[in-house]
This record gives C-alpha cells, sequence and structure tokens, in this order.
C-alpha cells in the first residue's frame, strides 16, 4: 500500500492537468496495482455536443481515464519505487501507446463518480501494459480493456 507522501507525489508528476485530467485522487497503489477515483462533473465540457439533453461521458474520455490511472499514474509510482527521482520523472512523459480489446458495457452519466483500477500485466524496458477498468461504486464495470504505455525523455 503507497503512503500518502508518494500518492501526492504521483498526482503532482501526471503530465495531464484540468481540465483534462480524469483523476481526482489516487486510493491506493501497490507494485501490481492502482485505484483511483474520479468524479465527472456536469460542467465538463465534452457534455454540452455529446448527446445534448441527454448527456453521457464519451467513450474515448474513459479510454483516456483508464490510460490516465492504468498506465500514467501507475508507470509514476512504479518509478519512484524503483529509485528514479522526481527530478528525472519531471523530465518524462508518458505516451499512450496502444489499446486492445476495449469494451463498453455501461454509460457514466454528469455528475458521476467512478472507480479506475488498473493491473500490470507487464513492466518492461519503459514499457507498461495494464488491464484497466472503470466501475460504479456498486461494483458495476461500465468499461474495461487492455493498455500500454511507454515513458520517454521529453
Amino acid at each position: 500500500m503507497a503512503d500518502k507522501e508518494t500518492i501526492a507525489q504521483v498526482l503532482d508528476l501526471i503530465p495531464q492537468k484540468p481540465p483534462f485530467r480524469f483523476i481526482d485522487d489516487i486510493l491506493d497503489a501497490d507494485d501490481k496495482n492502482i485505484t483511483a477515483v474520479y468524479r465527472f462533473r456536469k460542467d465538463e465540457h465534452f457534455y454540452k455536443g455529446h448527446f445534448p439533453g441527454n448527456p453521457i461521458t464519451p467513450g474515448v474520455i474513459l479510454v483516456e481515464a483508464m490510460a490516465q490511472t492504468g498506465v500514467v499514474a501507475m508507470g509514476i509510482y512504479q518509478l519512484l519505487r524503483q529509485g528514479v527521482s522526481v527530478a528525472e520523472l519531471k523530465q518524462m512523459t508518458t505516451l499512450f501507446a496502444f489499446a486492445d480489446a476495449i469494451e463498453f458495457t455501461g454509460i457514466v452519466y454528469p455528475d458521476e463518480q467512478v472507480i479506475i483500477a488498473g493491473e500490470i500485466i507487464y513492466l518492461r524496458k519503459g514499457n507498461l501494459k495494464t488491464r484497466t477498468s472503470i466501475e460504479r461504486k456498486n461494483g458495476e464495470i461500465v468499461c474495461s480493456g487492455v493498455l500500454t504505455g511507454t515513458g520517454v525523455k521529453k
């Protein structure tokens, strides 16, 4: 289980910032798993045009939320655990490289809080592959898939 200081460092090092950051907090992280939460606020810019009158969260935004937690935050956490310094991490960025077997099994509505979970499949040679999902508080999975990212120097 990650300590609060490490979680704060990970959150600070995530390159995506509002309004394009889809992580409010990291609940837990360890050597194989990470769990975060995000509330899709009613005033998110994409709701204005995505089914006006009946807004839903776009699937591409759900995939981005999974990538930010399962690839970016998990990658930063793992590099911190490996002893990579904060200064070195600030000179890197994580690029989302691949998505596979993405499945949408539910709809996320405005003002809904979701839980985003990632599990490492492998981490080698700077490449991180994770099995990632988004679920409601009741455990219902609304989106899942396998995501890959790679860390590169800026």
